[in-house]
């Protein structure tokens, strides 16, 4: 009986495994790639979140006026040519030939200007990059009696009102978009801004969140909602050649042992940065017999905000002893096994206005030292990320660990990334981690991250989660953003950061190497140091 049985057992697997094979042939056009986390919505124009899944997916689907390069300077992608007026006023785009969008339409300048007006009529976050908020002059109020007089008044918030950077939008021909700006020193925040605006075509607004349409190197063609699995197809009309693959399936997997089977398995061809996978099960897959491990220099960066307006860490001191605490040297050699670059700045060291600022070297003494001085009591703080990722959480669990080793009351609590989205636009957390994917490269970054007038907002979940004010911070951002001459604005840069590194409202940790993981019948895997997914453009397939 037991021999009958173990026949059987015997023929199902042979079964199973000749259906997979099937399986296998029929999709051996079809490129899966995973997804590390859910992403919201394909619509990240009137998006009110800042969602980084949903950026590597924009990637494939659309293109934008402007990108960066390998520099991370600014270069024409669907503008062909970039002109700068005399009075540095007015920028006009050249657009390139023979781009047609997925449904057959072919761009033209009327697109941009429907873009742009979407985008400025969702007011979603992206749209506030392009304002500056200002302080809204009031009235004299009435005199205060005299037993009022040396009364103290609270504190009240500062009315603000929105200036717009854009003054308005010309298409003189098919072929050309002038944008007017208030200032000439506007230009490259305009430049920057443009990079994560993708161009869609007229009147196609309302079916981007769930049929998106692009001109970029890939056509969506469906969604499963409930799996979070998005397919698309090559498009044989992309303006810079098409791809070299026929299609392409991104599968979302949260979970790091799912994927790791899948890797195996054959059911994932590529996984580019998968942050859900430890550093030494990375090194694992490696050694595999069916895998290969890509690895480059990046420059996103890994970090951990610190709430300044909590009770506990209002203290200058107090955070600072958390940046003591912490040896970031000892976690990239030995959990993240060189598979990052310890950081001391938000913008990676090929910025042109890179500068270290204050250095926190491992110093648990410094760190008690710093404690005693600030009176501190062992009061509780709750370190918040994202759960269901492994690399996170163990990297996470260090980092308290460290914290509380010097004295410090750390709880960690994971919730779903949505709901953690929605806690750090309203300032409900105390300690969170994350990674900042792309934005980073540009000094101008400052701005959003730590200006008193980025602040979130009631609507707002982007970007100074750690509701940092600094008035000569917000003095030196606004005058290295304002001026014209470059050497001026490093220096102004700089001294910006040797500030904001001084008060700790955010600590940078590392920054991760660019990792893909992929089957041996992947080849041609050059992916840049931002890290974004463009380089599936360009991946072969063997069988």
């Amino acid at each position: 009986m037991k021999q009958k049985i173990f026949v059987l057992l015997a023929l199902f697997a042979l079964l199973l495994a000749t259906a997979a094979s099937s399986c296998r042939r029929r999709d051996s056009g079809v490129v899966t790639v995973a997804l590390p986390e859910k992403f919201t919505a394909f619509d990240t124009i009137s998006s009110t979140n800042s969602d980084a899944a949903a950026e590597r997916v924009k990637n494939l689907l659309f293109n934008s006026l402007v990108k960066k390069d390998e520099n991370f300077d600014y270069v024409g992608d669907l503008a062909k040519e970039i002109k700068t007026s005399e009075d540095g006023l007015s920028i006009t785009f050249v657009l390139r030939d023979g781009v047609k969008f997925h449904n057959g339409k072919t761009l033209t300048s009327e697109d941009v200007k429907y873009t742009l007006d979407t985008l400025f009529n969702s007011k979603g976050y992206k749209a506030q990059a392009f304002y500056d908020s200002v302080p809204v002059e009031k009235a004299p109020s009435a005199k205060k009696s005299a037993s009022n007089a040396n009364a103290a008044a609270p504190a009240e918030a500062p009315e603000t009102k929105q200036v717009p950077h854009i003054t308005s939008i010309e298409v003189p021909d098919e072929k050309t978009v002038v944008i007017k700006i208030a200032r000439p020193a506007l230009k490259t925040t305009l430049l920057s801004n443009l990079v994560t605006i993708p161009i869609i075509p007229t009147g196609s607004a309302a079916q981007q969140k769930d049929s998106p349409v692009g001109s970029g190197p890939f056509k969506f063609v469906s969604l499963d909602a409930g799996q979070n699995i998005v397919e698309m197809e090559a498009n044989p009309d992309y303006w810079d050649g098409p791809p070299k693959i026929k299609k392409l399936r991104l599968k979302t997997i949260t979970d790091a042992n799912s994927l790791q089977a899948e890797l195996q398995t054959g059911g994932v061809d590529i996984a580019p940065n998968p942050n859900n996978i430890s550093a030494d099960t990375i090194k694992a897959l490696s050694e595999g017999q069916n895998l290969q491990v890509v690895q480059s220099e990046g420059s996103n960066i890994q970090y951990l905000i610190l709430n300044v307006k909590t009770p506990t860490l209002a203290d200058v001191r107090i955070r600072q002893a958390i940046a003591y605490s912490i040896d970031r040297e000892k976690i990239v050699r030995d959990l993240l096994l060189g598979q990052a670059k310890v950081a001391s700045s938000v913008l990676p060291p090929q910025s042109w206005a890179y500068t270290p600022g204050t250095q926190y070297p491992y110093d648990p003494a410094k760190a008690k030292q710093l404690l005693a001085e600030a009176g501190y009591k062992g009061e509780p703080m709750v370190f918040k990320f994202g759960a269901g990722n492994l690399a996170v959480s163990q990297y996470a669990q260090i980092l308290q660990s460290s914290m509380n080793d010097v004295g410090l009351n750390i709880r960690i609590e994971t919730m779903d990334v949505n709901v953690l989205r929605k806690k750090l636009a309203q300032g409900e957390f105390e300690l969170y981690t994350g990674v900042w994917i792309g934005g980073n490269q540009d000094p101008i970054f400052f701005r959003e991250l730590f200006t008193t007038a980025k602040i979130p907002g009631p609507t707002a979940s982007c970007c100074n989660r750690g509701r940092y004010s600094n008035p000569a911070v917000d003095q030196t951002v606004d005058a290295a953003i304002n001026t014209t001459n470059k050497d001026e604005a490093k220096a102004l840069y700089q001294k910006a950061w040797d500030l904001v590194s001084a008060d700790v409202p955010l600590l940078p940790l590392w920054y991760p190497a660019n990792i893909v993981v992929a089957t041996k019948r992947i080849g041609n895997i050059h992916i840049n140091p931002s890290g974004d997914w463009g380089f599936l453009k360009d991946v072969t397939v063997s069988e």
